[in-house]
C-alpha cells in the first residue's frame, strides 16, 4: 500500500489532486527487483491517478513451481525469478481492488513513466512493451485477435509489469 505524499500537491486547472508513493511494504517488496524497474515503479506511483501496492516482485523457484502447479501461472520461466517483474495491486478504499479499470489506469501510468525514463516495460494484459502502445486498449484487443487466432486462450495478468526481455535479458539458470 502507498500513503499519499502531503508535501507534494499539483494544481491542474484549479482542482486540488494528491500524488501518492509508495509504502514501507510495497518499498520492501520493490527492493530486490531490478534498479530500472525500480525507477519506473517510483516514478509511476507519482503519476497515478488511483493509489496502488506492489503486491509480489522477485519470486522463489518453488513459489513459481507452486502457482504453475495451481494454474496461476504458466511458466516457470517467470521474470519474477530474476527480479525483471512486479505484480501491482490497486489500493482503493483501504483495500486491493481488482477491476480491471484501475489496472488500465495504472497502465497508463506505468506506461508514461517508462516512456519518460526511457525504460521499455512489457504489461500483462497485451504483452507488448507498452511505451510503444499509444492505446493500450487497443493494445489488449489487439494481443486478444492474436491469441484467438492462434486457437489459444489470452491471458490477461493487469497487475502485472517487466523490463522488456530483449533489452533486458536475463534468463533464469536453474532446474527449468
Amino acid at each position: 500500500m502507498s500513503t499519499p505524499n502531503p508535501l507534494r500537491r499539483v494544481f491542474s486547472y484549479g482542482v486540488l489532486t494528491m500524488t501518492y508513493q509508495l509504502g514501507k511494504r510495497s518499498r520492501k517488496r520493490l527492493a530486490p527487483v531490478h534498479p530500472d524497474l525500480q525507477r519506473v515503479i517510483e516514478r509511476a506511483i507519482q503519476l497515478s491517478d488511483v493509489d496502488f501496492t506492489v503486491l509480489e516482485g522477485i519470486r522463489t523457484l518453488e513459489k513459481q513451481k507452486r502457482l504453475v502447479k495451481e494454474g496461476a501461472s504458466h511458466t516457470l520461466k517467470s521474470r519474477h525469478l530474476t527480479g525483471h517483474a512486479v505484480d501491482l495491486g490497486a489500493w482503493v478504499d483501504g483495500e486491493v481492488r481488482w477491476d480491471f479499470g484501475f489496472y488500465l489506469k495504472l497502465a497508463h501510468a506505468v506506461r508514461l513513466a517508462s516512456i519518460e525514463l526511457n525504460i521499455p516495460v512489457v504489461w500483462g494484459a497485451c504483452w507488448t512493451t507498452i511505451n510503444n502502445e499509444s492505446d493500450l486498449e487497443d493494445a489488449i484487443a489487439t494481443y486478444v485477435a492474436r491469441k484467438k487466432k492462434q486457437g489459444k486462450k489470452p491471458l490477461i495478468d493487469g497487475p502485472h509489469f517487466h523490463l522488456c526481455r530483449k533489452h533486458y535479458p536475463a534468463t533464469y539458470k536453474g532446474d527449468v
